[in-house]
């Protein structure tokens, strides 16, 4: 989710094992502007460009080094931008003038629609390539264009859970079980609140029972088929019941203080994280990664992974992987993104640094299936994100959800830092996004 994804999405940094869960530094190279469409010699050898931001597990996974033994005349290289806000703008600059594109180039979720949108007869038709049922229904549906083109093969998704610490619930009088925790807030996230308001009461000094409301904000919205547009594609984030209804949770939150107020993925949040006094994180598959790099040895055990609120399921985040048409050599590149979006390639991937897997072929595989986080306390996470997976309801997309997500959480975090009144706050966040969206 790439340690940023729009901002609020998030990547994770840690590299999470099925056996066990070590965290590493992640070191991001900067995004080249060579492309390697053209690289190729003599004697048939080429090199092939992925362009992707933040953390797509590939190295980690050693997959480029594999692909080459595999095909010992192509060698891969990855362009990486650290974070997705400062790659997507790039992305679509090079789309405009026709230069600059790498074989294979990573796309958002909260970006795909615009993409489909405005600029599908520019990639290759991945339909030709891939088996799009393999995938979740839900996913391939994201990159299909409406003359049926499928631009993008789907990587990871993001199924929702609740990451929380059991020595904090303990201390607090809560359950810590993960089945009772998961009973506890089976309502939904107003059962979430309430749990929060009884944390409070007995919660250890310094501590708070969750880092953002505007992580569960993005949850709630996550767990709806409607959410920023209607099919149509009039935005409709003012009337959706999902966002008023994320809105509204995320402001009693502010109010009552049961939220540190941090936006995730900053500096506060890392340290926060660290000095362990968080006690709740709306979790996406790809958080756990984040949560045991920040939060490092000291609390390692001490974290535990339970079902999301709620009987909906939700997904927060995922990419997909498209093959620009102006490429040199898109037939081999759309070979490559078979190989890496297949259900092997992907279950390395999970292995490695913890994303889930969109591709259902690998819910089979033991190395998904069987999948503990022992840093969460063995958490089985395999079976809760595949179980979270097969439920998720499609989404309705939009050209500027991410624009709309992150605009609405930055009114959110000053409901939370400042005092900033909701009225005023909604105020502020829906005309900043009328500017924007027209």
């Amino acid at each position: 989710m790439r340690i940023t994804r729009t901002g609020r999405s998030g990547r994770r940094a840690a590299v999470l094992a099925t056996s066990a869960l070590t965290a590493s530094a992640l070191l991001l190279t900067g995004c080249s502007d060579d492309s390697g469409s053209d690289a190729s010699d003599s004697n048939g050898n080429i090199t092939l460009t992925v362009a992707d931001f933040g953390q797509f597990g590939y190295k980690e996974a050693d997959l480029f080094a594999k692909y080459h033994k595999l095909h010992p005349n192509i060698t891969v290289k990855e362009q990486t931008t650290a974070n997705e806000q400062d790659y997507y703008p790039k992305l679509l600059q090079q789309l405009n003038t026709g230069s600059g594109l790498a074989d294979v180039t990573g796309i958002e979720v909260g970006r795909i629609k615009e993409v489909v949108d405005t600029q599908a007869a520019k990639f290759t038709d991945l339909s030709k390539t891939i088996d799009v049922n393999d995938w979740v229904s839900w996913k391939e549906k994201q990159a299909t264009a409406a003359d049926g083109t499928v631009i993008g093969a789907g990587t990871d998704i993001g199924p929702m859970s609740l990451c929380y610490r059991t020595d904090l619930f303990k201390q607090a009088g809560l359950p810590t079980d993960r089945e009772a925790v998961a009973k506890a807030v089976a309502g939904g996230w107003e059962d979430y609140l309430k749990l929060g308001e009884q944390f409070k009461k007995k919660a250890p000094s310094g501590t708070y029972f969750m880092d953002s409301a505007s992580a569960m904000y993005n949850a709630v919205v996550s767990s709806s088929a409607q959410q920023y547009y209607d099919a149509s594609g009039k935005a409709i984030y003012k009337d959706s019941p999902s966002v008023q209804q994320g809105w509204n949770l995320a402001a009693e939150a502010a109010s009552k203080k049961l939220t540190q107020g941090l936006p995730q993925f900053t500096d506060a949040w890392t340290a926060a994280l660290r000095k362990g006094t968080v006690a709740t994180v709306a979790c996406p598959a790809w958080m756990a990664g984040q949560i045991s790099t920040n939060s490092g040895d000291a609390f390692k055990g001490k974290w535990d992974i339970a079902k999301a609120p709620g009987s909906t399921a939700a997904n927060w985040g995922g990419s997909f992987l498209a093959v620009p048409k102006s490429g040199k050599h898109a037939k081999e590149a759309a070979e490559l993104v078979k190989w890496l979006t297949a259900p092997e390639q992907q279950a390395e991937v999970f292995k490695a640094i913890g994303v889930f897997p969109s591709n259902k072929g690998a819910y089979d595989l033991a190395s998904v299936k069987d999948a503990k986080l022992p840093y969460f306390s063995d958490a089985p996470i395999g079976q809760i994100y595949a179980d979270e997976a097969k439920s998720i309801p499609e989404a309705v997309l939009g050209p500027k959800d991410a624009t709309i997500k992150d605009t609405i959480s930055t009114q959110i975090n000053n409901m939370e830092q400042r005092g900033t009144k909701p009225a005023d706050a909604w105020k502020a966040a829906t005309d900043q996004i009328d500017k924007v969206i027209g």
